[in-house]
């Protein structure tokens, strides 16, 4: 059986699940055994199916050769817990499978995950400003018009108007865009983009919009520094100053210009497990729960990186503003970290990439219900944060740009719709025009060649064509 890719789109995990206990019963060499005096047919030490499962995850495209030993382990037991293998002696049921010589058996029938039935959602239209919603508190004489489809009859009313037949109704104006839909622009612009470039029909069975703040996606568009890191209003929900300190100390390591105290032997992990259990200590990872399914979603472009980058980057946008900045801080020292030759191992048996993977995974997502493959997908994802931090954790510039453009066309529509007669005397020229509405310059169309040719003269008739 070939491994194939599981792409985007819902219950993602639990198709890999299926997908990788299908690839393990196909490719475990079962063979004859003795244990204390008998034999058995058809079974597996322990060690060989962690060979064999290691080599089977590093070797698929869906998780890749950063899948450790000891991951390979943790996944076993949760195959022993789930009858997906079973002790010689039928028992299963418990996490104690261990790395050793112990013998272990497929049952007759490995149970496949069915998909699980989510509460529906309920689809949320994408909602652009709605004009004929007046403002609260408006006069009844500025209560905007309803549009109204046009027929013979209406025509003959308006008409009747126009050549004064029927008394002239007042004058109605249109509201002007107010900054709560200029946000539902946002949000709306967003999510489509992000359905696109995932190539799903719907985000409905791996997004609820519901839950989306249209005001998150605006603060970390534009409330950002120099550096593009978000800039939060409430400075109750910056990071406390000395795990700042303490970061900066590693992702700087060894000039830590923030530390006054003298360094010791090992000091470097103190530090490093202090951020740790920091952030391990957190109720929900810094990707909320609600968002889990988007992005194990995104997991399955990784085969085309510009797609991935583009999918996290606006999936990022969605978080809130302080589980942003926090991401942004905490990616980038474990990037650097993991670059930086001056800085002594983390830990003896484990490289220091591994190990700053191993060690924030969790933080940064995970389910709230227990998903078996969450660490070995959270581990995945995180790697490639770690490579490709600088452009996921950035602002959108073609998303933003064309959400800028559509919210300046809509503003400008709706002043010339509201004020005509303003509008005709502030802007009695396409340059004047153009200099309060900037618009992308189009290109002329290219001059037909029929064009150039002269008008069609009638037909004369001719001495040529008398009988």
């Amino acid at each position: 059986m070939e491994p194939r890719l599981v792409g985007p789109g819902p219950y993602r995990a639990t198709r890999l699940w299926n997908e990788i206990i299908e690839l393990f019963r196909a490719g475990m060499p079962l063979r004859k055994h003795r244990c204390r005096f008998k034999s058995y047919e058809r079974c597996f030490k322990a060690s060989e199916a962690v060979d064999c499962l290691h080599e089977l995850l590093g070797s698929n495209q869906n998780f890749g050769p950063e899948v450790t030993r000891d991951q390979t382990v943790k996944l076993l037991k949760k195959f022993l817990k789930n009858h997906v293998i079973e002790d010689i002696k039928g028992r299963w049921g418990k996490e104690d499978f261990e790395d050793d010589g112990h013998l272990y058996r497929f049952p007759p029938s490995s149970p496949l995950k069915s998909y699980p039935k989510k509460p529906s959602c309920g689809k949320e239209v994408i909602k652009f400003p709605d004009w004929n919603e007046p403002k609260a508190g408006t006069s009844q004489e500025y209560i905007p018009v309803k549009s109204i489809t046009m027929n013979s009859e209406m025509w003959y009313k308006r008409h009747s108007i126009a050549i004064g037949e029927v008394p002239a109704c007042k004058l109605v104006f249109h509201r002007e865009l107010t900054q709560t839909n200029i946000e539902e622009i946002w949000k709306s612009m967003t999510l489509s983009r992000l359905q696109k470039v995932l190539g799903l029909d719907s985000l409905d069975e791996v997004l609820d919009t519901k839950l989306v703040n249209s005001k998150h996606i605006v603060q970390n568009v534009y409330n950002v520094n120099k550096q593009g890191i978000v800039t939060l209003e409430d400075k109750s929900k910056e990071l406390p100053h000395w795990i700042l300190s303490a970061m900066k100390c590693l992702a700087n390591w060894p000039s830590c210009s923030d530390l006054k105290q003298p360094t010791y032997s090992g000091f470097e992990r103190d530090v490093f497990k202090t951020i740790v259990d920091y952030f391990g200590q957190m109720k929900e990872p810094l990707l909320p729960f609600h968002f889990f399914d988007i992005f194990v979603s995104v997991l399955g472009l990784l085969q085309k990186p510009s797609k991935a980058v583009e999918a996290l980057q606006i999936s990022c946008l969605l978080l809130p503003p302080e589980n942003r900045k926090r991401l942004q801080l905490l990616v980038r020292m474990m990037a650097r970290i993991s670059l930086n030759q001056d800085l002594p191992p983390l830990s003896e048996s484990v490289r220091t990439r591994t190990l700053i993977v191993q060690a924030f995974s969790r933080c940064i997502l995970c389910s709230k219900d227990e998903i078996d493959l969450d660490e070995l997908l959270a581990s995945k994802l995180v790697s490639f944060l770690m490579d490709n931090y600088q452009e996921i954790l950035s602002v959108p510039s073609a998303l933003k740009s064309s959400i800028e453009d559509h919210v300046v066309h809509l503003q400008r529509v709706q002043f010339q719709k509201s004020y005509p007669e303003v509008y005709r005397v502030r802007f009695p020229t396409p340059e004047t025009e153009a200099m309060l509405f900037p618009e992308k310059t189009k290109q002329k169309p290219p001059i037909l060649m029929w064009a150039l040719k002269k008008p069609f003269q009638p037909f004369h008739r001719t001495r040529s064509f008398r009988m």
